[in-house]
């Protein structure tokens, strides 16, 4: 099996790499703090500052809903959504916090952009014009939804066009079958590689080999080549494997490949409604969120448990993208804004029968400033936040040149 020349780290060394990697990519720019730091959040909220926000009807909630973790989507039929991507911090929980990280995160990348100040408020209207426009008491989000700006088309484009081979590409660096050790992938003990041969071997994880683009039920599943997979930035430090699947049906020549996505599931940063129901497996409490929120998405997830800690699986598919807005105009900020809240009130409201979506809507459209056609808790959030959060970016950026001096 052929590999990559670098040498990756070792079992005894990831803990050490991982730390130092989430340390410098917290240091590349504010907004990679803000996408990154979700905990700082739910302190903020927590304090005296946040108490004005309203208590939305009890939903699940994405829990970390910045930019980077909405993207085109496919379901098993790889039919193509922009939905919410990551459910990580999902919970039963107060739809007013997906809003708020949301216009956090477009804030951010507002600045990023270096866009005036007229600007991000114009976005924080645009915010609310998009998600009020999924509590309408009849409402079809295949059509409803408003025109998504220049870098959603294009990713959608982008979307509709991929094969496993662009993503062997950039996830495995060709279409070899095997996982190239490196950079991203680290290799794995026998410990780890017996325990996820285990994992797949369970008829209802196999199952999600087999579940897409109408691969038989009773085809054979076999684990190719499993890594570490050093990705993200907030999952850091937790269990993450990259795992290489051939799936062969009877009489069948040429196997298909198939790249699955393990990962650990953790205590979600997002506080959970008072006497909401909620899985205690974190896990269970990922997938289920994921069929509330991000149906596409969570069809195609399931809860394990790999070395007794709960971790969801899912199969990576060619057509499921990041969205990048790292340099916005004014007309693209505006339109990514109202799109992309859209996109999480059509998340929320599916959630909702048209009498709770009325009452929300109601709630949401009160306290409106005299100058600004949004809520004054949604503005004052952001505001509060963004400068809470470029006091302790700062403060990173300095602790993280220091140790960089040392070594």
């Amino acid at each position: 099996m052929s590999r990559r020349q670098n040498v990756p780290p070792q079992f005894d060394d990831r803990s050490a790499q991982l730390e130092a990697a989430r340390a410098r990519k917290m240091a590349r720019s504010s907004h990679a703090y803000v996408r990154g730091n979700t905990a700082q959040f739910y302190e903020w909220l927590a304090t005296v500052q946040g108490t004005h926000i309203p208590e939305g009807p009890p939903i699940w909630i994405c829990g970390d809903c910045h930019v980077g973790n909405l993207g085109p989507v496919a379901d098993a039929r790889s039919r193509i959504r922009v939905h919410i991507r990551d459910l990580d911090q999902t919970t039963v929980g107060n739809p007013a916090h997906d809003l708020i990280r949301l216009a956090l995160s477009l804030a951010s990348a507002a600045r990023g952009s270096d866009l005036p100040g007229v600007t991000t408020a114009h976005m924080i209207e645009a915010i609310m014009d998009g998600y009020e426009s999924a509590f309408a008491n009849d409402f079809d989000e295949t059509e409803d939804l408003p025109d998504p700006p220049e870098s959603v088309r294009i990713a959608m484009k982008r979307a509709s066009r991929r094969t496993w081979k662009h993503l062997a590409k950039e996830r495995l660096e060709g279409v070899r079958p095997d996982i190239p050790l490196g950079k991203k992938f680290w290799p794995v003990t026998d410990q780890e590689r017996h325990s996820i041969e285990s994992l797949f071997a369970e008829d209802s994880v196999a199952r999600l080999a087999t579940m897409v683009k109408s691969r038989a039920d009773d085809a054979n599943v076999e684990v190719l080549d499993s890594a570490y997979w050093m990705k993200g930035c907030s999952s850091l430090g937790f269990l993450r494997y990259a795992v290489l699947l051939s799936v062969s049906e009877r009489g069948e020549d040429s196997p298909e490949l198939c790249l699955m996505d393990v990962k650990e599931a953790v205590t979600s940063a997002a506080p959970t409604a008072d006497g909401a129901h909620v899985p205690y497996d974190h896990a269970q409490r990922v997938v289920e969120g994921a069929l509330h929120i991000s149906p596409f998405l969570g069809e195609r997830m399931r809860a394990a448990s790999l070395f007794d800690r709960p971790v969801f699986i899912r199969e990576l598919m060619p057509q499921d993208l990041k969205l990048e807005l790292d340099r916005l105009t004014v007309e693209d900020a505006l339109r990514a804004a109202a799109f992309l809240a859209s996109v999480v009130g059509y998340a929320h409201a599916r959630q909702m029968d048209s009498q709770t979506r009325m009452v929300w809507q109601k709630e949401l459209s009160g306290n409106r400033a005299n100058n600004l056609d949004a809520p004054s808790w949604l503005w004052t959030s952001v505001v509060g936040l963004l400068v809470a959060h470029e006091e302790t970016y700062l403060e990173h950026c300095r602790l993280y040149a220091l140790e960089d001096e040392k070594s």
